[in-house]
This record gives C-alpha cells, structure tokens and sequence, in this order.
C-alpha cells in the first residue's frame, strides 16, 4: 500500500524537511494528546499568534484511531517496520529518503493508552530492534439511539452475506503493494473527495436500543445523489462491490499498506486494476446499503488501521 519519496541532496533542502518532521512531531517518542496546553499570556508588545499550519500529512496525532510518525534515522535503503496485531506482524508505510526515513503508524481505535512499540529492521534483513512510543488517551462522542429492532438485529440470510462479505473485506483490506500506482508520491495530504457538510465524525459511537456499536471509522460527508467524488490521492483500485451495510463500495490502494475506501455509492465507474490520478472522478455520491440519506462514507486505512482520515487534510 503507500509511497516512497524521491531522494533530495541539496543541504537546504535537508534542513528544510528536518525542520518539517520536527515541527510536526516527526521524531515523536513523546506523545501528543490532543489536549490544549495551558495559554501562556502575550507579551505587551507582541500579540498573540495562531498555532502554525502543519506541513506534514498525515498530522501525528498519537491517540487511539490517530498517527504516529516515528524516526527511523537515516539508511541507505528504506527500513522495514512492522507492527504486531493480533497474531501478525503488519507491515508499515515508511517514507522519506536516505537522510531520514519516517514511519507513520495507523494506531488502532481499540489501542490501549500507554506504551507501543513497532520493530524495525534497518537494512529489511537485520537485527531488529524495537521503537517505542506512547500513545495518550482520547475520548470520542457518544450516540444514543432508539430505532426500530430489525434496523440492528439481523435475519439469518442478512447475518450469512454480512459475514461472507466481512470475509472478503478482510482479505482486500490486508493488501500491501510496494510501490504505489505507477509513481511515487511527493506528499501524503490528501484533497478532500467531495464538498459537503461533514455529517459524522470519525470515532464517534453509537449505541442502539443500548446495544453499543463499534466506533464510526471514517467520516461522513452529506452531499446529494450523484454528486463526484475525487480521488484523494493517487491510487489503484482494488475492490468495486456493493456490500449488505456499505452499499456500493470501491477500495483505492495508495502504497505500502495504506487504503482508502468509498461506501454507499450510487455509481461507481471504476474496475479492479483502473489506476486513478488525484482529482480523477471515479464514483457518485449514494445511499445504498443500510444508512438513511444520501452521503459518502469515507475511510483511510493504515496497516490494516482505520484511522482519522481529517489528519490527511
């Protein structure tokens, strides 16, 4: 899944881009909360500025559903990093160049607060060693919600093609390709696919008929039926279906383990191996599968990681 960086050599430009890991969080082995520091009051003869304008995508933000960006260090060749879920070590999107590599870790939304480590191998075959960082606590809104009970309690035929299809969306959200869709990509800062209200965050939970829900895992854009949706970044498309919950659905692979998906699409005018530029159209706006209005459902993945796709804008 995602992308390697073109090599710089100019001195200027290594300062440059050193100073951007930094001021971003890129060598981070402390955490970043997402809680405000207490303000510290301006001088008399100098006003207050505004927080500076991240100039790294995705933004480090090392919470449950966020990003870490961790230094490698510099290396002749990309490093190899894993990370373990589960039972498996998962392969991370690794970028920059041979002064300094950056891991960007997609950090589950069920992670536990505290330590995380990754491992890393800095030739791809070496000793590996171990990287850690913390990850701070984050508490996400609460939904509560009364609907009627077939709109959560499933037949035996919805429960048969929910799992069927869970399977298979397993299977296309492990996809790793080294390298991303014929080109490398000069930035991780995605556009954002299509204009509209955000009408749901990502991470937010919903608890129906008190039944709790697993946490919303993208975010969601109200826009009318038919409305284009862009591609964010370049990518090929690995997955076009149409999905007992997510309606029609198409999946993007950006490189080195990073996904992006698409749902409840009206049209979708794409097919598996189609590799898409940035600002390409390739789907509509819809309100297929189970939601109640038109929008699109929008989701970024990160070793296997849905993660806060507002960090890549």
């Amino acid at each position: 899944m995602p992308v390697p960086h073109p090599t710089h050599t100019a001195a200027a430009l290594t300062l440059t881009r050193r100073a951007a890991l930094a001021s971003a969080g890129g060598l981070l082995l402390a955490p970043i909360t997402g809680l405000h520091a207490k303000p510290q009051p301006a001088s008399p003869t100098t006003p207050a500025k505004p927080p500076a304008a991240p100039t790294v995508w995705p933004q480090a933000l090392q919470v449950p559903g966020g990003v870490a960006r961790l230094s490698l260090g510099p290396a002749a060749a990309r490093p190899q990093a894993l990370v373990r879920q589960g039972e498996v070590d998962v392969p991370l999107l690794v970028v920059g160049d041979a002064i300094e590599w950056t891991a960007i870790v997609g950090i589950p939304l069920a992670a536990a607060p505290g330590d995380a480590a990754i491992t890393v191998r800095a030739d791809g075959s070496g000793s590996p060693r171990p990287l850690h960082y913390a990850v701070a606590p984050k508490r996400y809104k609460e939904q509560h919600l009364q609907v009627s009970p077939r709109t959560v309690d499933l037949s035996p035929e919805d429960q048969a093609r929910y799992e069927r299809e869970r399977d298979h969306q397993a299977q296309v959200m492990a996809t790793f390709s080294e390298q991303p869709a014929g080109q490398a990509l000069a930035s991780l800062r995605m556009r954002v696919p299509v204009p509209g209200r955000r009408s749901s965050s990502f991470g937010l939970r919903r608890v129906f008929n008190g039944q709790p829900r697993n946490p919303h895992s993208g975010m969601d854009i109200a826009a009318t039926t038919g409305t284009p949706i862009v591609a964010p970044l370049a990518g090929r498309v690995i997955d076009v279906g149409d999905y007992f919950f997510n309606g029609g659905t198409v999946w993007l692979d950006h490189g080195q383990g990073m996904l992006s998906m698409y749902c409840h699409l009206s049209r979708m005018d794409v097919r598996v191996g189609d590799v898409l530029q940035a600002g390409d159209a390739f789907c509509q706006v819809g309100a297929t599968g189970r939601v109640t209005g038109p929008h699109l459902h929008w989701g970024v993945m990160l070793n296997r990681t849905m993660v806060d796709p507002a960090l890549f804008l």
